[in-house]
């Protein structure tokens, strides 16, 4: 199979890529886009560490062909802070603790935003729900959970 060119928006900045159709959509962010953020745990969809949103829907990224993403809104860690000043879940992340090593964040921060744009004001259980297929091996949840509490009374 021949590549083709594909063109989509990452981060609100139209991108047109060469790419194989079946390429997944993390490796062509993170090589051809150049938004290494968006980083790879498992590889199999079961960590969350890959998450994007494509037109507001999350996704694991190391799980979804670029070809899929064609013509969609690509929403990435790097699209989230504004002029230079950083997204109210990325500053409750900080300031809670609820990144250390650093992997699973980026995802759980995009999991978490799409939480609150559904949730504005979740309740604990809406949060455990919602960052369900986000796995972090450092924090214990419980200060991601304080984050994304403090980021819905901003």
């Amino acid at each position: 199979m021949a590549k083709i060119t594909i063109e989509f928006r990452v981060n609100g900045t139209p991108h047109q890529v060469q790419a194989f159709p079946m390429e997944r959509l993390l490796d062509v962010l993170r090589e051809k886009v150049g938004l290494t953020g968006t980083k790879e745990g498992c590889g199999e969809g079961e960590c969350g560490a890959c998450s994007v949103l494509v037109d507001g829907e999350l996704v694991n990224s190391c799980l979804v062909p670029v070809l899929q993403a064609a013509g969609c809104d690509v929403l990435t860690i790097e699209g989230l802070a504004s002029n230079g000043n950083l997204h109210r879940l990325q500053e409750a992340f900080a300031l809670a603790g609820g990144a250390q090593c650093g992997i699973c964040t980026p995802g759980m921060i995009l999991a978490s935003c799409q939480l609150l744009d559904r949730f504005p004001q979740p309740t604990d259980e809406q949060i455990r729900e919602g960052l369900a297929g986000n796995l972090c091996r450092c924090t214990g949840y419980q200060k991601i959970f304080d984050a994304v509490r403090q980021a819905s009374q901003a």
